[in-house]
């Protein structure tokens, strides 16, 4: 039944799209994302019982609609990622690192991060520098409650 129900809303879809390039005509709305989605991963995706993609297939404008959106949208798609997404390694079997300056970005982030902490502790007075005379043998008071105890 669940296969019938699904095979009657594609084909439904088919004749609904017929030759249009998008469901509401030449730009896509909102109804075109959400059946993009669900008909994308249906189209491209290994299944294991592949009945439905098989109607799916059948439906030459569909299918031409999911394709036309990939290439639109996704021109990566096909295999080729975009200009922007960062290199792997080389196919030499060197290894290059994806940003050069990696290491030094994750020690300055890390540096950033405990200035941030230790300034915070300093402004909210969790910890607090005090100043003062030297105590009783030569040691200097790091806090006010270890000179009461010594006391």
């Amino acid at each position: 039944q669940l296969y019938r129900d699904a095979r009657e809303c594609l084909t439904l879809l088919s004749q609904r799209l017929g030759s249009q390039k998008f469901f509401f005509g030449d730009s896509p709305a909102s109804l075109d994302a959400f059946v993009f989605s669900r008909l994308a991963p249906l189209l491209k995706a290994k299944l294991p019982n592949g009945k439905l993609q098989q109607h799916l297939k059948s439906l030459q404008n569909l299918c031409n609609y999911c394709t036309s959106i990939l290439s639109l949208y996704f021109p990566w798609d096909g295999g080729e990622p975009p200009a922007s997404a960062p290199r792997a390694a080389g196919a030499d079997g060197g290894e290059a690192e994806e940003d050069p300056h990696k290491r030094r970005n994750q020690l300055l982030s890390v540096l950033v991060g405990l200035a941030a902490m230790l300034g915070y502790a300093f402004l909210s007075g969790i910890v607090s520098i005090q100043r003062g005379g030297v105590g009783p043998a030569g040691r200097q008071p790091i806090a006010l409650e270890e000179e009461e105890e010594e006391e």
